[in-house]
């Protein structure tokens, strides 16, 4: 195949993925993100590879791009990006705990752990996630292909329909800006969350007024 046609084939296949994905899943996603910023509860995301760089970009944008004037700044961590620690962590125990290590020093009943996991069954993301669901927190998924372990263990999952680990980071990436776009517009998302007008699991419920 020429070149040019490599990259037709790519942008076409790009295009599908775009096109597929469920809209729905990502203003889902933006309200729980929004709810945890009117409650002061932080967001911890995390991946490895080419989704770690999506994580650390996506706490860049929500800690600085989705800032609305009418609004409280939410606190985004990305585990992704104190590599010293990873690597202590690795060392000492095991690379599977190198997220859920350091989610220990951080997460609170209510807040966001965001897994980022094209295949959806990294032993380390899944390890993360599930100690976040035992801490009381939200959990979020981004995966691809079938969705993995994920797919039935987060809270909310958005799958990528697609079976090229590039393209499927690329739309992650693209979810990414949704969601920080909708934060930024200071929309009213609270129907969208999982039970409409009530705070979703481990938040408490909106009090009157």
């Amino acid at each position: 195949m020429k070149p040019s046609e490599l990259t037709a084939d790519y942008i076409s296949g790009l295009t599908g993925a775009l096109r597929d994905l469920p809209v729905e899943v990502i203003v889902q996603i933006a309200a729980l993100l929004a709810e945890a910023r009117a409650r002061g509860r932080t967001v911890l995301l995390f991946g490895n590879g080419g989704s770690s760089a999506i994580a650390s970009h996506l706490a860049v944008d929500l800690n600085k791009t989705a800032i609305h004037p009418d609004h409280p700044r939410l606190r985004a961590i990305a585990l992704t990006d104190n590599v010293p620690l990873m690597t202590a962590w690795a060392n000492d125990t095991a690379y599977a705990n190198i997220f859920v290590e350091q989610m220990r020093n951080f997460i609170q009943p209510g807040d966001v752990a965001v897994a980022i996991s094209s295949s959806g069954r990294s032993p380390n993301i899944v390890e993360a996630v599930r100690y976040a669901r035992a801490a009381g927190a939200i959990t979020v998924g981004l995966a691809g292909f079938d969705g993995g372990e994920l797919r039935d263990l987060v809270d909310v999952c958005l799958i990528v329909p697609n079976q090229h680990y590039g393209q499927i980071e690329d739309a992650h990436q693209a979810v990414a800006h949704m969601v920080t776009a909708l934060l930024r517009s200071g929309a009213d998302l609270s129907a969208a969350l999982p039970v409409s007008g009530a705070a979703p699991p481990g938040l408490p419920a909106t009090g009157g007024g």
